[in-house]
C-alpha cells in the first residue's frame, strides 16, 4: 500500500484543520502518516511515497516551524527522494503566494514533482486580533482540502504519480 506523509504546522488551527481534513480523505485511498512539522524527520520523509505539506503563511513566507522541518530534513534525504510526488496547502490571512512559492522552491531542490496546484485557503485575517484568533474554516474550504487529499492518495495508490 502506498504511503502518504502529511506534514503540517499551525498556531491558530487553520492549517491543522486543513491537514487533518486532507489526511482523513486520503486514508480512504492509501496509508497516511500525519505529523506536526516538529515531530516529522528524515526517516518519515524517506518512508513515504508522496507528500502533502501544509502550513500557514507568516509575514509573506512559510511559517518558521515548517521551514525548520525542511532545514532538518533537507540534506539527510537529498538525492534519495527525487521524482516523488507532492502537493501543498497554505492557510493565509491575505495572500499565500509567498509561502507557496517558497515551499515549491524547497521541493524543487529535493527534485520532487508537484502533482497539484497549491491549495491556498484565505482566512482574511488583517488585524492583530484576527491574526491571533483561532481559525474556523468553512465547509467549502475544508472540502478543497479533502479533495486534494483524496486525489493525492488515490494517485499514489494507483501509481499514477
Amino acid at each position: 500500500m502506498a504511503q502518504l506523509l502529511v506534514v503540517w504546522h499551525s498556531r491558530t488551527g487553520g492549517s491543522e484543520a486543513m491537514a487533518l481534513a486532507a489526511a482523513e480523505a486520503a486514508r480512504a485511498e492509501c496509508f497516511v502518516v500525519c505529523l506536526r512539522a516538529d515531530e516529522a524527520g528524515p526517516d518519515d520523509v524517506l518512508a513515504a511515497d508522496g507528500y502533502l505539506f501544509c502550513g500557514p503563511e507568516n509575514l509573506a513566507a512559510l511559517s518558521g516551524m515548517m521551514k525548520d522541518f525542511f532545514d532538518r530534513c533537507y540534506y539527510p534525504v537529498l538525492g534519495r527522494i527525487e521524482g516523488r510526488p507532492y502537493a501543498q496547502m497554505i492557510c493565509a490571512g491575505s495572500d499565500g503566494e509567498g509561502a507557496a512559492k517558497q515551499l515549491a522552491r524547497i521541493a524543487q531542490g529535493w527534485r520532487l514533482k508537484a502533482v497539484q496546484e497549491p491549495v491556498i485557503v484565505m482566512v482574511d485575517a488583517q488585524t492583530s486580533e484576527a491574526i491571533l484568533a483561532e481559525k474556523e474554516l468553512t465547509e467549502d474550504q475544508l472540502a478543497l482540502c479533502r479533495e486534494l487529499g483524496a486525489v493525492l492518495g488515490a494517485g499514489l495508490e494507483m501509481g499514477v504519480f
